[in-house]
């Protein structure tokens, strides 16, 4: 069977579930995947053959996204600010928004290191190791540790770690029971769990169903329960003139800005996404 003439069986058989452009990016992102080949790839040789191996493949993937699985989970795999990342059920898919926060700290730190002094940085929760792997591939003058509760997401950030090749010191560490982080950091980054439950009917099914919840929510009585930990510990642990970044839940900018500014950090903003919804806060230790 011609390529072209099955990507027209594939999107019959999904078009009720996803949206047309929504199936494009996905046909193209297994066209990459299973065939090595670029959209341009097959504009230009439109007879391409798949065999029937290939053909299996293309349906076991069909099949597993008319559940709504992540396209990402399916393949094992999605891309984070150019690099590559393994991804499975023990860690959040990461997200555009999150590139966006890699982005801040690097043009921050680009700008504000001209002697290209050692700074060192420590990821709070880092799942697949996106933030900090992104960060130490990029900063090469970064010391960069990770911290994460869960024991198989770390093995997937130090897989990561791997195949990035970076260099990331990774800690497992329940952070909520952590008193002291035992050394100082220049930087203190977060994207911690901020969904709160009574925000479950926005999520979508693949998200709700297959990524882990632990990443995800925090009760509704404490939705800051995190940022709270962790800026006492940033209080300790953060040098003077340190930064500490969050991504934040957007329905929670004015409290956790009051939160940051309670604990005595200078300078702090609230930076919106590309989506023009509150996502970053940024402040420095006195």
């Amino acid at each position: 069977m011609l390529i072209k003439n099955y990507k027209d069986i594939f999107k019959a058989e999904l078009q009720s579930i996803y949206d047309e452009p929504e199936i494009d990016s996905f046909f193209y992102i297994i066209l990459d995947k299973i065939h090595s080949l670029k959209r341009i790839d097959l504009a230009l040789n439109p007879e391409i053959i798949m065999d029937g191996i290939h053909l299996k493949q293309w349906k076991n993937i069909a099949s597993d996204l008319k559940t709504q699985k992540p396209i990402q989970y399916i393949l094992g795999e999605t891309e984070f600010y150019g690099l590559r990342f393994e991804v499975n059920e023990n860690t959040l898919i990461p997200r555009p928004e999150t590139e966006e926060l890699v982005e801040l700290i690097i043009d921050e730190e680009g700008k504000g290191n001209r002697e290209k002094r050692i700074v060192k940085i420590l990821d709070i929760g880092t799942g697949s190791g996106c933030i900090a792997i992104s960060l130490a591939k990029n900063l090469p003058n970064a010391e960069v540790f990770a911290i994460d509760v869960s024991d198989k997401a770390l093995a997937t950030a130090k897989k990561n770690a791997e195949i990035n090749d970076t260099n990331v010191i990774f800690l497992l560490k329940n952070i909520l029971e952590t008193d002291d982080l035992e050394q100082q950091f220049d930087i203190i980054v977060s994207n911690p769990p901020y969904v709160r439950n009574l925000e479950k009917a926005e999520i979508k099914p693949n998200v709700l169903e297959y990524e882990p919840h632990l990443a995800l929510f925090v009760e509704d009585t404490d939705a800051l329960l995190f940022y709270r930990k962790i800026c006492q510990l940033a209080m300790k642990n953060l040098n003077s003139n340190g930064k500490l970044y969050f991504e934040i839940n957007q329905y929670l900018g004015k409290e956790t800005i009051e939160l940051v500014e309670n604990f005595g950090f200078k300078n702090v903003k609230l930076i919106k996404d590309i989506y023009q919804n509150n996502r970053i806060v940024s402040a420095e230790k006195q």
